[in-house]
Formats: structure tokens, C-alpha cells, sequence
């Protein structure tokens, strides 16, 4: 290898790692503001996807966060207990719970501050199906270098 490409192999390491630490840092900051304020990223993201898409049912509460079912409900009793939703039997089918905002709930979600995941979860949806692909593409290679396994 000669000397320029090792400089220009070294540099890209060097950005590769700027950018990783910026966004952890980036995430872990924003996550211990909202813990600040007695909420959670998965709190946040429920209450805005609940504000443009209610009611919802609790398995697509749960889809959308990508969680088990235990710690969806675990999520929703929190939440209803912090009388931020109401939780429900459909009238339409009474095997499904839906779940609504309170009026509290509401506020909430209209005041709060968007960034981390739940910014994520937002601006994901804008990106063109190519730089959803190499966006992917990218953390999937991220993931096998921290051996992370699905």
C-alpha cells in the first residue's frame, strides 16, 4: 500500500469515527433531556405517532417501535398511569385494545422538543427509496462490525 492511500485510508477512519461518536453522543444527549423532563424516546415517539395516527391498536404501538409485546404494554400502563393515553376494547372488535391521547397527552405531545430517534423516525419517512437503500446498506455494515446479531 502506498503512503497517500494509507493517509486517505487513515482520514476516512478518522471522519468514520467522528461521525459515529457525533450521533451517539448526539442521542445520548437528547436522551437524558427527555429523561429529565420524566420521559423516554419510545414515550415521545408514541405520542407523536398517536397525535397524527389515532387511535391506534397496541400490536401497532408496538410495530412501530419495534418492541415485544411485554414491553409495549409495559410502555402503555406507564403511559395511561401518567395520564398521558387512555386505553380501550375496540367496540368494533372487542379482541383489540386501541389507545387514544388525553387532553394532557395531547399538550404533551404538541410541546415537546423533536430530536433523537423520534426526529429520526420523522425525517426517515422524507428520504428517497436510494438513500433509504445506501442509509441500510451502511448500518447494516455497522452492525456486523459490532457483531450484532439479530
Amino acid at each position: 500500500m502506498k503512503i497517500k492511500e494509507v493517509e486517505k485510508t487513515d482520514s476516512q477512519y478518522v471522519e468514520a469515527m467522528r461521525r459515529f461518536l457525533s450521533i451517539y453522543r448526539y442521542l445520548r444527549q437528547y436522551g437524558r433531556k427527555m429523561q429529565s423532563e420524566n420521559l423516554s424516546g419510545r414515550e415521545v415517539s408514541i405520542l407523536r405517532y398517536l397525535m397524527e395516527s389515532e387511535p391506534l391498536t397496541i400490536g401497532q404501538c408496538r410495530d412501530y417501535l419495534f418492541l415485544s409485546d411485554s414491553s409495549t404494554s409495559e410502555l402503555m400502563t406507564h403511559m395511561e398511569q401518567n395520564g398521558q393515553v387512555i386505553r380501550a376494547r375496540s367496540q368494533s372488535d372487542n379482541r383489540s385494545v386501541m389507545v387514544t391521547l388525553t387532553a394532557a397527552g395531547r399538550k404533551l405531545a404538541r410541546s415537546l422538543t423533536l430530536g433523537g430517534m423520534p426526529l429520526l423516525r420523522e425525517k426517515l419517512k422524507t428520504l428517497s427509496p436510494d438513500q433509504l437503500s445506501r442509509l441500510c446498506d451502511a448500518l447494516g455494515d455497522i452492525e456486523q462490525l459490532l457483531e450484532i446479531a439479530e
